[in-house]
């Protein structure tokens, strides 16, 4: 089978078309995604385990925010395994309504209050749910734009779904905050931190409208047709995984340790400072609830222009900056916490989160989707992603919030732990190659023209 034959006109509107729509989806699995993080720092701690100590309540509310990541890599799993033998754009479409719909159920949970020991037991089955859409969200949104991309432009076309991450904490935290400004205390642990949550049925119908008009690209249809048939010939059954696995090893190890500095940088500005900063430092909640909207609100405007560079100076250069960035800011951030200083605060969180985290993102979708040839690259790429995100991501704030109980509320132990992140991802990215790269497609096979008379 032939790839069908586009025009460069063509050929631009798919990819724009493809950006953009892994963008708005990215922006609504993130929104519900994140929106748990910043209520579970918030509400959860007391709503769903009011029978333990505050501390360990935390650590309770925090440790279910981990189970989502938990079931990331098992949503990997599935959705690339399919996503590589029938497209991306079903599998996309699907973990957005899985994922709304656990959102929305969630603001619907009755609390501990009412049902008992059933509530927290729920709200980790719900978290699970979200854990497992988004696990399949970010391997099909950046394989659907890369792969529709102009080559030399893959990290800017591609960079959406990062920005979407973006505008995802924007509009979660900016929907927490204005709920959390227009109740009272009281109003907004009864019945406040729920409105977000069952908005989000608005957002998925927005985003299905948006997805059902992007196509998968078609030299990628192509690509994973042949190898469905070059396996059915064999009579064999294809399981991408086991092949990525088999073929690139390594670059599973390397996507691990590369998402260190975005992942502890990320949460740590985001999630724990947020729950650290109120109750140990006397910051208010609409202060560092603010604080996230900013940093928020400017990756929308970096990433890109980040991606937009890294596609004429390399994607080593700006991933190493951006560890570097994350390693020597890891103890000056906890230093303007500490002070008390807002403007102090404000400035080490947008350099923290802004320049290493924004650097690192910018560049990931194009880089790790690279690692792996198309017929088996959201197995891959995917599930790498994922396990990174269950291990060293979902479990941040959760080790972070330990580390300060076990210093008696100290943060040294916490900027340690973002320290070694971004520094063992700084190594990585300083051996990356110079000039990575690409594996290169394992393009179908294409029919000789026949020889004409007297050739």
């Amino acid at each position: 089978m032939s790839t069908p034959v586009m025009s460069s006109g063509t050929d631009e509107r798919q990819a724009r078309r493809a950006a953009f729509g892994s963008f708005a989806g990215a922006v609504i699995d993130w929104y519900d995604f994140i929106l748990y993080g910043l209520v579970a720092a918030l509400v959860f701690n007391t709503e769903f385990f009011p029978d333990v100590s505050p501390a360990i309540g935390t650590l309770a509310a925090f440790a279910t925010f981990g189970v989502g990541f938990l079931f990331r890599p098992l949503g990997g799993i599935v959705f690339g395994h399919f996503g590589d033998r029938i497209g991306r754009k079903r599998m996309l479409v699907l973990t957005m309504v899985i994922m709304g719909t656990a959102t929305t159920l969630i603001g619907f949970l009755p609390g501990y209050a009412t049902i008992g020991w059933w509530a927290p037991f729920l709200l980790v089955v719900l978290r699970a749910v979200q854990g497992f859409a988004v696990g399949g969200e970010w391997g099909g949104a950046a394989l659907m734009a890369v792969e529709s991309a102009p080559k030399a432009r893959r990290a800017f076309y591609s960079s959406g779904v990062q920005v979407g991450y973006s505008v995802g904490l924007v509009i979660a935290t900016g929907f927490v905050l204005l709920m959390s400004s227009v109740t009272t205390d009281a109003q907004f642990l009864a019945w406040g931190w729920r409105v977000p949550f069952l908005a989000s049925v608005v957002l998925v119908a927005i985003g299905l409208w948006v997805r059902s008009r992007v196509q998968d690209a078609p030299q990628v249809v192509e690509q994973v047709e042949a190898a469905e048939t070059t396996a059915a010939a064999q009579g064999k059954r294809r399981i991408p995984l086991v092949e990525a696995l088999r073929e690139h090893p390594r670059a599973f190890a390397q996507i691990f340790g590369l998402r260190l500095v975005e992942l502890v940088s990320g949460y740590i500005v985001t999630a724990f400072a947020l729950s650290y900063a109120t109750s140990e430092l006397g910051y208010s909640r609409p202060f560092m609830l603010n604080v996230g909207l900013l940093v928020g609100a400017l990756g929308i405007l970096t990433i890109p222009a980040y991606a937009y560079l890294s596609d004429r100076i390399g994607r080593r250069r700006v991933y190493l900056t951006g560890a570097v960035a994350g390693a020597v800011l890891a103890v000056p951030f906890f230093l303007a916490l500490e002070s008390g200083s807002k403007i102090a605060t404000v400035i080490l969180a947008v350099l923290l989160f802004n320049v290493a985290h924004d650097l690192a993102v910018s560049v990931q979708q194009p880089l790790f989707t690279e690692m792996f040839g198309a017929e088996y690259r959201y197995s891959g790429a995917g599930v790498g992603y994922q396990f990174a995100s269950a291990i060293a991501g979902g479990f941040t704030p959760f080790i972070a919030a330990a580390l300060a109980t076990l210093t008696d509320g100290s943060w040294h132990l916490v900027a340690l732990y973002l320290f070694i992140g971004c520094a063992v991802s700084a190594v990585l990215a300083f051996n990356l190659s110079r000039d990575h790269t690409p594996t290169p497609d394992r393009r179908a096979p294409r029919r000789e023209p026949e020889p004409t008379a007297g050739a």
